[in-house]
């Protein structure tokens, strides 16, 4: 059969049959002449794509659904609504309704750059933008033939709107997961995370279920091979700290950890923009300002040139972009078990150390704890300040499973490689949010190399007294009172104060997980500092 009756009957299988106008894996140049065609964006100055996806400028957490089946390991985040199979026919059926009369654009992908664990994606777009974006953030499908029948296939209209009261939901717009039927639908907003995360959490269902860990994470690699991840939320620093000039970036947001070792899910990035400074994230500068990368909701001025210390749209300005866009990165998208793990939190009360090593109870606490604050922009309706947060893995919204499945598989491969795991707080110092500043990047970064130089290995190191871990003593190009938190505030009695209510707040969140760990992971968390 040749490519396009293929197409044709993968169509016709799909429910699309009635399509007039579709269009096939488009190069990138092909689909941005779309794009500006149908007026859906504009160059810059130096040729990237900019979009804006207003008034859907972050994931919509409320708007995520998953249908209800018997698997008894599926589990339903905070925020993510169950919907029955009936309920999901009904909007399936409208949405390819309204595809029908559209012109679509078809995308097949790969995610997983391991071959044994490659699972095979079909995007199709009523807009080129989101076609662009998902061909620069997964990774590239070369096969002679089309994807039959796909491991996942995504139906995304910005053009839909859904009946809130006729069909069960809480807004028009839809994100809605069907792991039996192997479906995502997408409805009405245009930010290009939710495809993102949407491949992801399918990810999260699928690979644990074969024994291997997903991971919400960024992944480098020195010369000699020596892997490191950074775990966190949006706005911790996962793009940016595993963007490093002497070390190979594998990849900057989702990984699977195997038997064989760490390989990316993806083929692109899809950095966060505002205040984007090219001295301290040079790589990221060079891959965002170039013909091929989109923009999402960053201001243009009258000569087409980036504002990106605007957040005249959005505090959650974006860019996708293909890996091979950062010169040093892996082509493999693949390494071997890491040496090192870092779990990044964004602290907005300013009272937890920058850098603390933990012992592996320790890291299933703060693993299964996900502490971070969510910042301004991330997800719609956050408001202008960070909110403390726990989620659990440091993916919560995106683990459709329970917790202790991925929690399992990381003590196991603790255990079992001697992997090294450090708390770094990549928040505020001095003070909360509003009193404090944020941590300086290169002290962050100074912290990062003394790790990965092996200097940090036997250092002396001190207990936190509520926190409850071991902060070293001294790293390099590090003052004192950045490395003990409470030193830099100037009234130690307000300190213990906000530290011991974050304490409270780990304890509390972590209750739900007592009855799954042993009692020493349990133990091994905050500690409330009496007078």
């Amino acid at each position: 059969m040749t490519k396009q009756s293929i197409i044709a009957q993968e169509m016709e299988r799909m429910g699309l049959g009635e399509v007039q106008e579709y269009y096939y894996n488009l190069d990138r140049s092909e689909t941005i002449t779309h794009g500006i065609l149908n007026g859906e964006g504009e160059l810059s100055h130096e040729g990237a794509f900019v979009v804006n996806s207003s008034p859907f400028t972050g994931r919509s957490p409320n708007d995520k659904y998953l249908v209800q089946s018997d698997d008894p390991d599926l589990w339903f985040a905070t925020g993510t609504e169950s919907i029955d199979e009936a309920k999901y026919k009904v909007l399936k059926a409208k949405l390819l309704a309204k595809m029908n009369t559209q012109r679509l654009y078809i995308r097949d992908v790969l995610a997983g750059a391991d071959p044994a664990h490659a699972m095979r994606i079909r995007i199709i777009a009523d807009n080129a933008a989101a076609s662009l974006a998902a061909s620069n953030m997964f990774i590239p499908y070369e096969g002679n033939e089309p994807h039959k029948d796909p491991d996942l296939t995504m139906f995304v209209s910005n053009d839909f709107a859904a009946d809130p009261e006729a069909d069960g939901l809480r807004s028009p717009a839809m994100v809605v997961l069907n792991f039996e039927d192997k479906t995502v639908l997408v409805g009405l907003t245009r930010y290009a995370g939710e495809i993102k995360k949407s491949v992801f959490t399918f990810m999260n269902y699928v690979l644990p279920k074969r024994d291997i860990l997903s991971l919400h994470c960024s992944a480098n690699k020195s010369k000699d091979g020596d892997v490191a991840l950074f775990f966190g939320l949006s706005g911790t620093g996962k793009t940016t700290l595993s963007s490093d000039q002497e070390r190979a970036l594998i990849g900057d947001d989702e990984h699977g950890w195997s038997d064989d070792g760490i390989f990316n899910f993806e083929g692109g990035c899809y950095a966060k923009t505002i205040r984007i400074n090219p001295k301290y994230e040079p790589l990221v500068w060079e891959a965002i300002n170039r013909f091929g990368a989109m923009l999402e909701n960053v201001p243009l001025d009258e000569h087409h040139r980036p504002d990106f210390n605007s957040n005249e749209i959005t505090e959650n300005t974006r860019a996708s972009y293909p890996l091979y866009f950062i010169s040093n990165y892996e082509p493999t998208g693949r390494g071997g078990h890491p040496n090192h793990i870092f779990f990044l939190t964004a602290d907005a009360f300013g009272v937890m150390p920058p850098l603390a090593r933990l012992s592996n109870e320790q890291a299933m606490y703060y693993f299964l704890s996900g502490y971070t604050s969510k910042l301004a922009g991330t997800e719609r309706g956050l408001g202008d300040k960070p909110q403390a947060t726990f989620s659990t893995c440091f993916g919560a919204p995106f683990l459709p499973l329970k917790p202790s499945i991925y929690a399992e598989l990381l003590s196991k491969r603790l255990e079992k490689h001697g992997t090294k795991v450090w708390l770094l707080n990549t928040g505020w110092a001095g003070g909360g949010f509003g009193v404090g500043e944020r941590i300086a990047l290169p002290l962050t970064r100074a912290m990062i190399d003394a790790v990965l130089s092996g200097s940090l290995d036997d250092v002396e190191t001190h207990t936190h007294p509520i926190f409850n871990i071991e902060i070293p003593n001294a790293v390099e190009g590090v003052p004192d009172e950045v490395l003990n938190p409470e030193k830099s505030w100037t009234d130690f009695d307000a300190y213990k104060i906000e530290a011991n209510g974050l304490a409270e707040k780990f304890i509390k969140n972590f209750a739900q997980y007592e009855d799954s760990v042993s009692e020493k992971v349990t133990l091994s968390g905050p500690k409330i500092l009496k007078d």
